[in-house]
């Protein structure tokens, strides 16, 4: 049960007068969203915020954060602000090394350390965790939190970026975590005067050129492996980025084509980075994705988690990450 007296008490806390928001490597809308979300409601307590994350906003996000409040990380300008806040937020992670350059700063930090997520297995790197896997977003969480505290005023604002988190981090209202509370929680925001069809059409159907070229290599790499045929998978190179100019962050959700064919009950994207690589995977029914990734260092959800190896080797790693998939059928 989350404790979201003991989460109001901390934030509320005249001690702690600024707070320091971040959240993962490449981050999504989910992440995103609760930043700004949790800035507004900051914001709305007359308190002093800074958002700063290891990798640029993407593209298709920077909507949500009309105000340019949010910064990218750059260890000579941010080297001591981890000590000069009052508060650390961590906001839709569990493991320090997903804020990858800002880890060390934020781990020697001697200020107070908050962690507001929905994934599982969180490592503590935190004083204080708000942790709850029955979620089905960070932003969700911080929904519930306004509602039952009463804290601020639910107000366009805030509702705004928690419903884009909450819309992509469903998959539009069609994953497993999908219920009749996550549809109270939109009609809600909603009435508010959220646009759906705004909102979406921002995060997916604006995408550049690029991206478009990069999915069609994506989906002209997708190979079919093991007997039945129960796995798909991609594989993106850094060629492949090169030849269409996209970015890392393009490949959001390309992962979830390869769940699009017949008898696939088990999807996953090869991403080769200039250091390593990453794989994300995709699952149906109860097939642990997440402990797949854990098997390389990696998490998530059970459906949906993700590991990144920075000293890996991508064409020599696939059979045996494809070998170790196949045990989970």
């Amino acid at each position: 049960m989350m404790d979201f007296k003991k989460l109001a008490d901390l934030i509320t806390d005249k001690k702690n007068k600024s707070f320091l928001l971040t959240s993962h490597v490449n981050p999504d809308a989910d992440a995103i969203g609760s930043e700004i979300a949790f800035y507004f409601l900051l914001k709305e307590l007359g308190k002093k915020i800074k958002i700063i994350n290891h990798s640029e906003i993407p593209y298709n996000l920077e909507f949500l954060d009309a105000d340019s409040v949010i910064e990218t990380y750059d260890e000579e300008k941010h080297k001591n602000i981890f000590n000069e806040v009052d508060v650390l937020v961590a906001l839709d992670f569990n493991r320090s090394d997903r804020m990858v350059r800002m880890t060390r700063s934020f781990n020697d930090s001697n200020k107070q350390k908050i962690c507001i997520d929905h994934h599982q297995e969180p490592e503590k790197f935190a004083d204080h965790f708000f942790v709850d896997t029955d979620y089905s977003a960070t932003g969700e969480i911080i929904y519930d939190f306004i509602i039952k505290t009463d804290i601020v005023k639910l107000n366009y604002e805030i509702a705004y970026p928690v419903y884009a988190a909450i819309m992509t981090d469903t998959g539009s209202f069609r994953f497993e975590r999908t219920s009749p509370k996550i549809h109270n929680i939109a009609a809600h925001l909603l009435e508010i005067g959220v646009n759906p069809g705004d909102v979406y059409d921002k995060i997916y159907d604006q995408s550049k050129f690029s991206k478009i070229r990069l999915l069609g290599k994506a989906l002209d790499s997708m190979k079919l492996q093991g007997k039945e045929e129960k796995i798909a998978y991609m594989i993106l190179t850094q060629d492949d980025f090169k030849n269409t100019q996209a970015v890392e962050s393009d490949t959001d959700g390309f992962v979830n084509f390869t769940l699009s064919i017949e008898n696939v009950v088990l999807g996953l994207l090869f991403l080769e980075l200039k250091q390593g690589f990453k794989v994300s995977f995709r699952s149906k029914g109860e097939i642990a994705a997440n402990k797949l990734a854990a098997e390389y260092g990696g998490g998530g959800h059970v459906n949906a988690a993700g590991a990144r190896m920075f000293d890996g080797n991508l064409k020599e790693s696939i059979p045996q990450i494809l070998r170790s998939a196949e045990k989970y059928l």
